[in-house]
């Protein structure tokens, strides 16, 4: 077999005619990985009172699925060039589809982590072959447009997740949100099995299982020490001894796949100003995507007292924002630079986080969407240009090596923005509540200090008829 692009298992003019559609049931299943992660933080207040989840089993239960996603990206992503891309993509819908139908049935914290961590794998499947299936099915002058339809079904899924899942919690119980990836995949499945095309990597590069084992080892590390930390502490003997170890491993993986005929992933990309840069550059905007995202579902529904679906609803207008100004990215590109559209994307995000700062307990919510505009506009601005960036410089028989580490910086940005901002509310909330628990009992004074939703339980109770409470206690509710 020749290595013409597209290197794919169909005559061309039969791929060429349903490359849109099968860029449709590729998006599609993009949808079930971000869908599935994004629905899920609405319902975190809902499993703290249904669940009794702790700060820590909340941060858990959202992060899990990105430790093991990112875990087994590169992994996945060299199994899905090695036998066949669209086969990793079909047996990751079946895999996530066990996943949420056991997780809907969960009745522990521990029970829907587990569940979350099998549903992480089959994202580790599904999301690094549809972008290399689209490397691999449009021809170079339309690659920036499918892949900026792909970027901004990545972000809006994060926003109409929650307006699904919202509903679903108003009417059923917890675990109706992940019943709602059934239809989806069935979609995905059977569309899949006709119009997406199958492509490998035409020279079947052998496998590379020590770099397969250093990398889960490395990542598995890195993601457990940013999820551990706002717990336990930056310079916790758990946290710490996370980054060492993903520091050692991962400086043997660097040193590993330098030296093998057939690396899993090519360090000397990394020599390409292209692919170091878009890499960066996208850990840092999805920080930012996933952390406000992660603290803002908890404001709405705990300072504001909206309820799921209303909260959701309340963040419709990044979706909408995403759509709008994501498609619109490869001709801003063409005309001003990809680099001069990514830099004013960064500016346009800096000044969200400089306005979200700002935000406090009697805040209106069209302050919100001001917040809102210049956040999303500067992912969607940034995400397209770095994406095309990172693939641009990986040979379309490895697609499936970039979209792993384009995927994995996403997910490793989505953890540490996580941390950061989950540690920096951890700390302020530790500070600002510890004058109000003075005076309630241990078992009170263990509730409240979890978390807000804990406080707001202890705070209730001493409202109910015949019972008594602190002065502080009385003060904080109020």
């Amino acid at each position: 077999m020749t290595t013409t692009s597209p290197p794919a298992l169909v005559p061309p003019e039969t791929l060429h005619a349903r490359r849109w559609w099968a860029l449709a049931i590729l998006c599609l299943s993009l949808l079930i990985v971000f869908v599935g992660n994004s629905s899920l933080n609405v319902a975190l207040p809902k499993l703290s009172t249904d669940l009794h989840a702790t700060e820590s089993q909340l941060q858990w239960v959202v992060a899990s699925y990105s430790l093991v996603f990112a875990g087994l990206l590169f992994t996945t992503g060299a199994l899905g060039d090695r036998y066949g891309r669209k086969g990793a993509l079909q047996l990751g819908l079946l895999l996530f589809l066990v996943g949420a139908g056991l997780a809907s049935l969960s009745t522990s914290m521990t029970q829907l982590i587990a569940c979350r961590c099998v549903m992480g794998a089959a994202g580790a499947l599904i999301m690094p072959a549809t972008l290399s299936i689209i490397v691999n099915t449009f021809p170079a002058r339309e690659r920036p447009k499918a892949i900026a339809v792909w970027a901004s079904v990545t972000g809006a899924a994060g926003a109409l997740g929650p307006v699904a899942s919202g509903y679903l919690l108003g009417h059923f119980w917890f675990g109706s949100i992940f019943l709602v990836n059934v239809p989806i995949i069935a979609i995905a499945l059977v569309g899949g099995a006709f119009l997406v095309p199958r492509s490998r990597d035409p020279e079947k590069a052998a496998l590379d299982p020590v770099g397969a084992i250093l990398s889960i080892i490395g990542i598995v590390a890195l993601v457990y020490g940013l999820i551990e930390a706002p717990s336990s502490g930056w310079s916790s003997t758990s946290t710490l001894g996370a980054f060492a170890i993903a520091l050692v491993v991962l400086g043997l993986f660097v040193a590993w796949e330098l030296r093998v005929k057939e690396p899993m992933l090519d360090m000397r990309y990394f020599r390409n100003p292209a692919f170091s840069t878009g890499t960066g550059g996208m850990i840092l905007v999805f920080l930012s995507m996933y952390g406000v995202l992660f603290m803002i579902t908890q404001y709405f529904q705990l300072v504001h007292g909206y309820t799921p679906l209303q909260a959701s609803l309340r963040t419709l207008p990044i979706a909408v924002i995403m759509i709008i100004v994501s498609p619109l990215t490869p001709r801003l590109s063409a005309r001003f630079g990809a680099n001069r559209t990514v830099g004013f994307g960064m500016f346009s995000i800096s000044i969200a986080f400089c306005l979200l700062a700002t935000l406090g307990v009697h805040s209106p919510y069209a302050f919100m969407v001001v917040c809102f505009v210049p956040l999303t506009g500067g992912i969607a601005l940034t995400m397209s240009p770095m994406t095309a960036s990172i693939m641009s410089a990986v040979p379309a028989r490895r697609a499936g090596a970039g979209s792993a580490m384009n995927d994995a910086t996403r997910e490793l940005g989505a953890a540490l923005g996580i941390a950061v901002l989950g540690s920096v509310a951890v700390s302020r909330y530790d500070t600002r509540i510890a004058p109000y628990l003075r005076g309630l009992s241990s078992t009170q004074r263990s509730v409240a200090d979890t978390s807000i939703a804990g406080a707001l339980r202890v705070a209730a109770g001493c409202l109910r008829p015949r019972r008594t409470c602190s002065p502080q206690a009385r003060r904080a509710r109020s």
